[in-house]
């Protein structure tokens, strides 16, 4: 019952596992005690009667309140433990599930967020999880404690009387026989919930972040609408999916209950026919209150269990999913960047094929192209954000593709087009580039890549908050901070994502200067459109529909007249002539 396919049905961790079953034990002891509190009321109940009838003695009435005293302490001990179990752990394990998912999401590939948006595993990680939490606590160890403790007290009234026996628990198979019918609507009106929410999150989400473009584009009543639509799809699939399985649960009650009439007819029918005496079909009404009483919470909850899986599924799809994992070790001889007829497809859609050129270090290796040809994603790649499909990436003579992620990492810094910044101070956003780094490094690194000129016109200079994602800063600027990180960490690989693409042409030179000076001696790899970045390269790799077309110092590729570079920079250049 409690084995691995119950685990993944519900995203138990190991440790989840045995808090269920810890729950489901304790509410079998917790069942049991009740129903024998039961017990003890219906032998004192026989004891007077006895009295009264056959002129037996009084029953002995320290016996009976010595054993309620022991009921009441037992009953206070069990439910206590059944509480710690049921839900004390499970708090514990809520924690440690949120935990093991970040963990989980942090060793993933980059690839697999391209995949999922942002909402969806907001949704998984803090939805999904609640959901579950309320499974965990309140549905599984009560039902499934019920379960055994209903079969055990089951056999033990067969002993007593068989007849009375399935009068009693007829409804109990026939009611979850009639829920567990109503599992496959259930799960189809959850998945289809789900979506409905994840829907409602993008629309909310996307216009936080466009608020700007939506005024300025006077569109503001157009997303307002699709939202509202949004929001009525979900409440009216909500609104049908608690009707549907309200019906099934409540169906289920009142077949349950219907026990209670048969076991008075059947008790009734054998009393009047001599079949059993008066106090034998008192003991079985008491029997039948605790009976049912296991599956009052867990009827209602039950619904929810079936909902629950579709959260499971979702959890289980980022547990399945392959980490990008190795060793923990990573000792290059040099660290020159060797791409080896590497290919590469998203989905199923090649973006690099049969790629090879060599970065080496100490010097500048700028990749150039038109837009969509690798050049991004060939910077990606040599860190291993994602994995390749055939080939091979080395650095120093070792592949990549057997180091740890995390561990190659340290040896890379990195500034791309999309800049990411945290909301906290420009020092602390600096810091990222180097754990512990002292005040006077994070300076250092700011002045060098420029960033002294804006910050001084700041309230708090280095200590002002920049806002969510550097909200209060102009693009360039936040392209400054990123640079500033990469120069920090001073990582002997460098890559530069149109490092420069956001500032202006006297920052762009003062940037350009500060990293001409400071990467001294590390293989840089930059990826830029405008031909002025890479002026100053020792190597140019022309990528063009996902292959290398051209390769030398930007001397050799400028002269051939007929190359890709030579049209690039001569169309850039007339541009440029013909906008002054």
């Amino acid at each position: 019952m409690f084995g691995k396919n119950f685990q993944k049905k519900y995203a138990l961790t190991d440790k989840g596992l045995t808090n269920a079953r810890k729950g489901a034990f304790w509410t079998v002891i917790v069942n049991l005690t009740m129903m024998a509190g039961m017990g003890i009321l219906y032998f004192m109940m026989q004891g007077y009667i006895n009295t009264l009838t056959k002129d037996d003695g009084l029953p002995n009435t320290g016996l009976f309140m010595g054993a309620v005293a022991v009921f009441v302490i037992l009953s206070f001990v069990t439910h206590l433990e059944q509480y710690r179990t049921t839900y004390g752990l499970v708090y514990d394990e809520v924690k440690d599930v949120r935990l093991s998912l970040a963990e989980r999401l942090r060793k993933l590939p980059l690839g697999y967020f391209g995949k999922r948006d942002l909402a969806d595993l907001t949704e998984t990680v803090m939805g999904d999880v609640n959901r579950l939490e309320h499974v965990w606590s309140h549905c599984l160890g009560y039902l499934y404690g019920a379960y055994i403790s209903t079969a055990v007290i089951a056999v033990m009234l067969f002993f007593y009387d068989w007849r009375m026996t399935l009068a009693c628990l007829w409804g109990v198979p026939v009611a979850f026989l009639l829920l567990f019918g109503s599992r496959k609507s259930s799960k189809r009106n959850s998945e289809k919930l789900k979506a409905d929410a994840v829907a409602v999150s993008d629309n909310i989400q996307e216009s936080i972040e466009n608020i700007r473009e939506i005024r300025a584009t006077n569109r503001e009543e157009e997303y307002l609408e699709r939202l509202y639509k949004k929001i009525d799809k979900h409440e009216k699939t909500n609104i049908h999916g608690e009707l549907v399985t309200g019906l099934f649960v409540n169906a289920a009650s009142v077949i349950m209950r219907l026990g209670v009439a048969t076991t008075i007819l059947t008790g009734a029918y054998l009393v009047l026919n001599d079949g059993m005496d008066f106090m034998m079909m008192f003991m079985f009404l008491m029997v039948i209150t605790r009976v049912y009483a296991p599956f009052d919470q867990s009827l209602a909850l039950i619904a929810e269990m079936f909902i629950s899986e579709v959260s499971a599924n979702r959890l289980n799809e980022i547990y399945d999913t392959p980490t990008a994992e190795g060793k923990e070790e990573f000792k290059p001889d040099g660290h020159d960047i060797t791409f080896e007829n590497v290919c590469f497809a998203y989905d199923d859609h090649d973006v690099l094929n049969g790629v090879s050129f060599t970065a080496k270090e100490g010097e500048v290796t700028a990749l150039v192209g038109p837009s969509g040809s690798g050049k991004s994603t060939c910077a990606r790649l040599a860190a291993r954000l994602w994995d390749i499909g055939k080939g091979k990436i080395k650095v120093g003579g070792v592949d990549i593709s057997t180091v740890d992620p995390e561990v190659l990492l340290t040896d890379y810094s990195m500034v791309f087009q999309d800049v990411v910044l945290f909301d906290d101070t420009v020092m602390e956003n600096i810091r990222l580039g180097k754990h512990g780094a002292s005040d006077e490094e994070v300076l250092a690194a700011a002045k060098a890549a420029n960033c002294d000129e804006f910050v001084s016109k700041l309230p708090e200079g280095y200590k002002t908050p920049i806002g969510e994602n550097g909200a209060k800063l102009s693009g360039g600027e936040r392209q400054r901070i990123s640079i500033a990180r990469a120069l920090l960490k001073d990582a002997p690989i460098v890559l530069l994502d149109e490092a420069t693409a956001s500032l202006d042409v006297e920052n762009e030179t003062k940037v350009q200067g500060a990293l001409s000076r400071l990467l001294a001696g590390k293989t840089v790899l930059v990826i830029a459109h405008r031909m002025r970045t890479v002026e100053a390269a020792d190597k140019i790799v022309v990528l063009k529909d996902g292959k290398v077309a051209e390769q030398g110092t930007p001397k050799e590729l400028y002269g051939n007249e007929n190359g890709i570079f030579r049209r690039m920079a001569d169309l850039q250049s007339a541009n440029a002539a013909w906008s002054v």
